[in-house]
């Protein structure tokens, strides 16, 4: 991802944030030259066991996935294979009315974090179900109402046959923050507060990371 270094993150806690934030990740793999690339949306978090504090390109941290093993990419991916995870996180278009000067051109403001790393497919059914129950505590925690699992752990059992749950070693990671920071200071206030007054959830998403930058 090419990134001019006044869009890369503050820190590395952005790259974190954004990735528990905006977990449903495109898995990016090389396929045949008749075929072309695979891609897969699928939801990624944190392995719950090994995750801490990181610095810099996020290396050595642990991810967990999932997808539907009667995917062609699952069958795809073998172990100690390279794979792409990218993030997508708040975006918006900018209006040039908002810079309220001439001469100058629409943009859009948007984040995303690229991961790369090397895949470990894992095949035992329990650990396949300790997979998808991390995945389902890490998601109501974050964005569900505490939704309590047990009483539907035979009917995980019955569909993780079908589930293809893998590990994933990041071996290094990027992040794109493109808040306006190529524009003059009163410029992008004006942008973090139209974005900060509209409807649009996108956009005040997009606010609230303006105001973090430092």
């Amino acid at each position: 991802m090419f990134i001019p270094d006044f869009y890369r993150e503050p820190g590395s806690s952005w790259m974190v944030d954004l990735i528990r934030g905006n977990p449903l990740a495109l898995a990016v793999a090389n396929g045949s030259p008749e075929d072309g690339p695979f891609a897969t949306h699928l939801p990624v978090i944190f392995d719950p066991e090994t995750s801490g504090d990181w610095s810099g390109d996020l290396a050595g941290a642990t991810l967990l996935g999932h997808m539907n093993r009667a995917n062609p990419h699952w069958a795809a991916l073998e172990t100690g294979s390279l794979l792409l995870l990218t993030f997508t996180g708040p975006h918006s278009y900018v209006s040039p009315t908002v810079y309220e000067k001439t001469p100058a051109a629409p943009t859009w403001n948007f984040t995303a974090v690229h991961v790369r790393g090397v895949v470990e497919k894992i095949d035992s059914m329990e650990e396949t179900l300790g997979v998808v129950q991390s995945t389902v505590r890490a998601f109501e925690g974050a964005f569900g109402n505490g939704w309590d699992m047990t009483e539907s752990l035979g009917y995980f059992r019955k569909l993780a046959p079908a589930v293809g749950a893998f590990r994933f070693t990041v071996t290094g990671a990027e992040g794109m923050f493109k808040l306006s920071q190529e524009q003059p200071g009163e410029v992008r206030e004006r942008v973090r507060e139209s974005f900060g007054q509209s409807a649009c959830v996108y956009k005040r998403e997009t606010a609230g990371l303006m105001s973090r930058l430092p």
